[in-house]
């Protein structure tokens, strides 16, 4: 059975549920890091991290609404801020990449 915490407005789930949740944290947040390093390492196209966090917001949202659809609330999964941080991932990258 699914055992629920509940605290304030928030439903923590303990049981399954949760460890998914941080699995599938755990495994976003490392496709996110490989990928960013591939693009920013290997390609010499602009751009380009903040392209692969254009798929990871997209990504992100279907797999939001996959948990929703589960039931569980919306809130569950934190929304990540993918595009802002690798735009300036592009813009650290060029200025020192302009600089050597």
């Amino acid at each position: 059975t699914l055992l629920t915490i509940n605290a304030g407005d928030y439903t923590f789930y303990t049981d399954w549920a949760w460890t998914s949740f941080v699995i599938f944290s755990i495994s976003l947040t490392l496709m996110l890091a490989v990928g960013a390093t591939y693009y920013l390492t290997f390609t010499g196209c602009p751009g380009t991290a903040t392209y692969y966090a254009l798929i990871m917001t997209v990504y992100t949202w279907i797999a939001k609404g996959a948990w929703f659809a589960l039931g569980y609330p919306y809130d569950f999964i934190v929304t990540p801020v993918w595009i802002p941080s690798h735009m300036l991932l592009d813009l650290a990258y060029w200025a020192t990449k302009k600089n050597k």
